[in-house]
């Protein structure tokens, strides 16, 4: 059963930082327990929604679709809506514009997750920007001014928040200050999150471009996050009330590939030995994977015998869309088609948290379509 807890009128911008971990405790400490542990209910996931308006016109234009607010509004109708989607999601990821929309029939989109028993959850991040002294890597902005609004996206209904940090695998990097850097904005982040009442999805994302292979990325995927769990706990961030949306310990895109049950081999073994069992779920971004790969992958994961103290899920946007953009073509005679491979996108990955996926007979157009776009900006 999902919880909708009613968050308290205290203001948490009064209390000292000091008694952070009191304020979380007497204020939102089982909501945020709650509903991290629903969010990785084993069988469900996450669908990511929350493309900014330039990213969603991209998705657009790929389909020769104008990028206006209706369109937008009727591509996220038409995924919230479909017939039997949302009991294989626990949450949804919105971008700000999606999360205040309504349906054609008037309808909040948040009320017809909460009906679903499905979560709302919001980006708060302002994208990345060059981290001076680096070749070329990022840090996460969005901080000022965080608490205010994570306080109005609470009270439009949204029970957890999304900030992406971006990292590359290069001949030098990433440094030890770009690992730094993220992990600490994603630390302070996720502290003013919880002081507002919203689970945060921790979000540190290493690129896979590049010739690297497997190795290379296990080996900066577990000093990442290391760096990333270090900066949680020094910022007494309570680990119970959040999740980790990491990439899948794979070879870089312009190296040779490797089977599934390699991913699932490396990937598991990265997150036993760094990431702390007190975190109820994993859920994988997909990185450029087709819809397919992403869905075996995790599949073996789920099937692989080692230690998992956690739930491995998913928090898909591209691997969850790109068959369905393809099938609706902005038209509306092509609804049905199109929430067909939606509904058969989700059952696929909600068999595959589960370890049962069988494989991709009968694959949409566009499930085994490489969704890989170099250096990837949301």
């Amino acid at each position: 059963m999902i919880l909708f807890f009613e968050y308290t009128s205290f203001c948490c911008c009064c209390i000292s930082v000091d008694s952070t971990v009191l304020t979380i405790v007497m204020i939102c400490r089982y909501e945020l327990i709650a509903n991290a542990a629903y969010i990785g209910t084993p069988g469900k996931g996450i669908l990511a929604a929350d493309e900014s308006t330039g990213t969603i016109g991209k998705r657009l234009s790929s389909i020769n679709v104008e990028n206006v607010e209706s369109n937008r509004r009727a591509l996220r109708e038409l995924l919230f809506c479909t017939p039997g989607a949302l009991q294989y999601l626990s949450g949804v990821i919105l971008f700000e514009e999606t999360l205040y929309q309504k349906t054609a029939a008037g309808k909040l989109f948040v009320d017809v997750m909460k009906e679903a028993g499905v979560l709302p959850g919001i980006k708060v991040d302002k994208g990345t920007v060059e981290l001076a002294g680096t070749n070329g890597e990022t840090t996460t902005q969005g901080l000022d001014g965080l608490a205010q609004r994570c306080a109005q996206y609470y009270s439009a209904g949204a029970r957890f928040a999304k900030w992406r940090a971006v990292l590359k695998i290069g001949p030098n990097e990433p440094s030890q200050l770009a690992i730094n850097e993220n992990a600490n904005g994603l630390a302070r982040y996720a502290i003013i999150c919880q002081e507002n009442g919203l689970v945060p999805i921790v979000e540190p994302e290493i690129l896979v471009d590049g010739p690297h292979d497997i190795n290379k990325c296990a080996d900066v995927t577990e000093r990442v996050l290391a760096a990333c769990y270090k900066a949680l706990n020094d910022h007494h961030v309570l680990l119970e009330g959040t999740l980790l949306k990491p990439n899948m310990v794979t070879p870089g895109s312009d190296a040779k590939k490797v089977a599934p049950e390699v991913v699932a081999e490396y990937t598991v073994r990265a997150l036993q030995r760094t990431m702390p069992p007190a975190v109820p779920a994993v859920v994988f971004l997909s990185g450029g994977q087709s819809e397919e790969e992403a869905t075996v992958n995790l599949n073996a994961m789920n099937q692989y015998k080692g230690k998992k103290p956690w739930s491995l899920s998913f928090s898909f946007g591209r691997a969850l869309q790109q068959s369905t953009l393809k099938a609706w073509a902005g038209k509306e005679e092509n609804v049905a088609k199109a929430q067909a491979a939606f509904l058969a996108r989700c059952k696929a990955n909600s068999e595959a948290t589960l370890g049962t996926y069988q494989g991709g007979s009968g694959l949409s157009e566009g499930a085994s379509e490489s969704l890989h776009v170099k250096d990837y900006k949301y």
